[in-house]
């Protein structure tokens, strides 16, 4: 029985371990902690004192012998009815303290919790979101941590209350009636022993219904970020339908979950109940055969029913807290997730540069994480000087977009070294490389806020006149005035409100305005019309001035001014010059612009 228990024990251990993680969040506010559980160990000693205060009352004022005055009967009665009121005023009291702290470390905890979840995740690299759904994150954010809530605000406390019941219950009653207690004790093991296997089960379904929920918000997320897509390809009813099926896939495991849940917490129930009865029963009659007063019986049965009661809650708290087990482990997956982008052991600092910086690709090598076996770039080798403007071109797939997420540090070389300023910029740190680079991609990216908000995205707390004079560079200017807010018209989710030229020429204002030495442009005016496109183009060569700026672009017509143009293909340049001496030597640069010239 002994080796059963321990094994038990242990089992319990290894199932709620996940739980462990959440004590370095909980010990922050240890104070707090110590007012909780002060007022738990008041509130449950109140609840005890109550049977034995009910004992004092049936035998010394109740079963008093006839004889006494009844002025005095009363009067001892009403001393025990004001020790009665007493204590549940303290219970009262105790209990409303512990609800407000424990609520109180529920929430702050969970607000820590998904706080730091969020700002790691923010910081892992783009291979990370390769192999993880965006909304499966905000499923991990917003489901598992209300499901942590639950259990940290709640389920613990009640736990630790029940638990101090449960011990002081059977004490008391093994106090007051040992030998028939002890029998009951004994039941009781038997139940709690099978009780503990059908808990395993209740734990992997509990990981599970949260799994497939997280697939649910997976599937929403992406398709709700493509609606118009989704509608002009007519696809409402089968994504719909594919949503349906995640959907009831995790109707399907909660239920599971619940099914097995509610076993468990029937069969605890049952069996203690049944065991406690049978104490009852004894405790009858141990009172018929005059072993025990009226009012041990009383108190035995408040007892019993206090245990009963804890046992029953109990239940309960433990298949909220292997659910939270389960929450907790996918939360901490996220926080244990390590970027493959490190800062180096001790970063280098770079000088201010008066204009643009140097750049070289010394050989590099590289393939996607996710696509080992798929080499991108092959030996590359490119050097670009001071304030130079140098185009990518080449087919699709060459390579030339992962040039800038090399150089923005997104992903690391497999071979080779790309220098900054002569400096490996593994050496440097994140935010000392990206402060000195600026963006404009393919995609321009708008946050939900005002035009004003999403100028100075780069450069917080910029000047209005700053903000006025990048968007007047970037032909901004000439649609925000005819918005009756101006500059503080919220521009809504993703910049909806907002044409793709819009968003576009606010994407260019943004990264004027940060005015860092190397701008990269990845097809920054694919967007534009054509006479969006030249007035953009004009202020970019604007903004290109003194730095150095690499452009990618499909549109030759884009390049054809650059200091230099750079031909990749098969993640190798194969040829650099200008447009001119380009499309004389006949290559590959000549056949692109044959094309799209005659097109």
């Amino acid at each position: 029985m002994l080796a059963g228990e321990v094994g038990g024990s242990q089992a319990v251990t290894r199932r709620l371990q996940p739980l462990r993680d959440l004590l370095p969040h909980v010990a922050r506010y240890r104070g707090r902690v110590g007012l909780a559980l002060l007022f738990l160990l008041l509130a449950a000693g109140a609840t005890l004192a109550l049977p034995y205060a009910v004992k004092l009352l049936v035998d010394g004022a109740l079963a008093r012998p006839p004889g006494g005055a009844p002025e005095e009967q009363l009067a001892t009665i009403r001393e025990h009815f004001l020790l009665l009121f007493a204590v549940s005023l303290l219970l009262g009291l105790a209990t409303a303290a512990r609800y407000y702290m424990v609520s109180w470390i529920g929430e702050r905890v969970t607000t820590d919790l998904r706080q730091a979840v969020y700002a790691h995740v923010l910081r892992q690299s783009p291979q990370f979101f390769e192999t993880l759904k965006t909304g499966e994150v905000l499923s991990r954010l917003s489901a598992d941590t209300t499901v942590i809530h639950h259990a940290v605000g709640s389920s613990v406390s009640m736990g630790l209350r029940n638990l101090v019941l449960l011990l002081g219950g059977l004490t008391m009653l093994l106090t007051t009636t040992p030998r028939l207690m002890l029998s009951v004790a004994g039941i009781i093991v038997l139940v709690v022993l099978p009780a503990v296997l059908i808990a395993r089960r209740v734990r992997k379904l509990s990981r599970a219904s949260q799994d497939r929920l997280a697939d649910t918000g997976g599937i929403a997320g992406e398709v709700l970020n493509a609606v118009p897509v989704v509608q002009s390809y007519g696809r409402e009813t089968a994504e719909a339908e594919r949503f349906g099926r995640a959907n009831e896939e995790a109707f399907v495991a909660s239920m599971r979950r619940t099914g097995t849940r509610s076993a468990l917490t029937g069969f605890v129930i049952i069996g203690v109940f049944a065991s406690l009865l049978y104490g009852m029963y004894g405790g009858v009659r141990a009172v018929l055969a005059g072993e025990m007063s009226a009012g041990q019986l009383s108190q035995t049965a408040l007892y019993v029913m206090v245990v009963a009661g804890s046992v029953a809650v109990l239940a309960e708290v433990w298949g909220d807290l292997l659910r939270a087990a389960g929450a907790t482990e996918r939360l901490m997956e996220l926080l244990a997730a390590h970027s493959p982008i490190a800062e180096p052991a001790q970063s280098v600092s770079l000088a201010e540069p008066a204009g643009g910086l140097p750049l070289r690709f010394s050989q590099v090598q590289f393939a996607y994480p996710s696509r080992p076996t798929a080499q991108v770039l092959n030996g590359l080798e490119l050097s670009i000087p001071t304030g130079q403007t140098v185009a990518l071109v080449g087919p699709s797939g060459a390579g030339k977009t992962t040039i800038l997420q090399l150089v923005q540090r997104f992903y690391d070389v497999a071979g080779g070294a790309i220098l900054v300023d002569g400096v490996d910029l593994r050496r440097l740190s994140l935010a000392e490389l990206r402060r000195r680079i600026a963006v404009v991609p393919q995609e321009a990216v708008i946050f939900s806020g005002s035009i004003a908000d999403n100028i100075a995205y780069g450069r917080a707390g910029a000047a209005p006149d700053a903000i006025r004079a990048a968007a007047s560079a970037a032909f901004v200017d000439d649609f925000v005035r005819r918005l009756p807010e101006g500059y503080d018209t919220v521009v809504g989710e993703r910049g909806l409100r907002l044409s793709g030229g819009q968003r576009q020429r606010i994407a260019i204002a943004r990264a004027m305005l940060k005015n860092a030495p190397l701008l990269l442009l990845d097809e920054a005016t694919s967007s534009l019309d054509a006479e969006s496109e030249r007035a953009v183009q004009a202020a970019l060569e604007v903004a290109m001035a003194g730095r150095t700026t690499i452009i990618v672009a499909h549109r030759l017509a884009t390049v054809q001014r650059a200091e230099r143009i750079i031909v990749v293909d098969h993640g190798r340049v194969v040829e650099d010059g200008t447009h001119a001496l380009l499309v004389a030597s006949g290559g590959l640069y000549a056949r692109l612009a044959a094309l799209q010239f005659a097109a």
